[in-house]
């Protein structure tokens, strides 16, 4: 198809490069969610970045670009699992004031259900 309008976005080789970021980002996640379960812990690299990722996947997503694939819902679930898994266990050694813990945890649930859920429907 080449080009089809002038956006920044509308042409085969802008779609292969969302397709290569989101890609890079699906690849971290994965990583993350099959490395050491310390690095998803609260106030590690992997447990701030994994939710920054599902977010860019999410927002991506949203402008409707060609080149924009999310992983299937049952993956999205499965990394919801794993990473909440590893939050519950090790949130509270952080000593968090309690309404910062429920908030944060309802924060990261919706981060994953949104994701699921645009997975879908695309």
């Amino acid at each position: 198809m080449g080009t089809w309008g002038a956006g920044n976005f509308d042409s085969d080789t802008a779609a292969d490069r969302l397709g290569e970021l989101v890609s890079r980002l699906v690849a971290g996640v994965t990583e993350a969610m099959n490395g050491d379960p310390v690095e998803l812990e609260p106030d590690e690299y992997g447990g701030v970045g994994v939710p920054c990722d599902l977010e860019l996947l999410l927002l991506l997503h949203r402008q409707g670009w060609a080149g924009v694939t999310l992983p299937p819902p049952a993956l999205i679930r499965s990394w919801q699992k794993t990473f909440l898994d590893v939050w519950e266990r090790t949130i509270d050694d952080l000593d968090p004031d309690p309404a910062y813990k429920e908030e944060r945890r309802a924060v990261l649930t919706e981060t994953f259900e949104r994701l699921a859920e645009a997975s879908e429907g695309s």
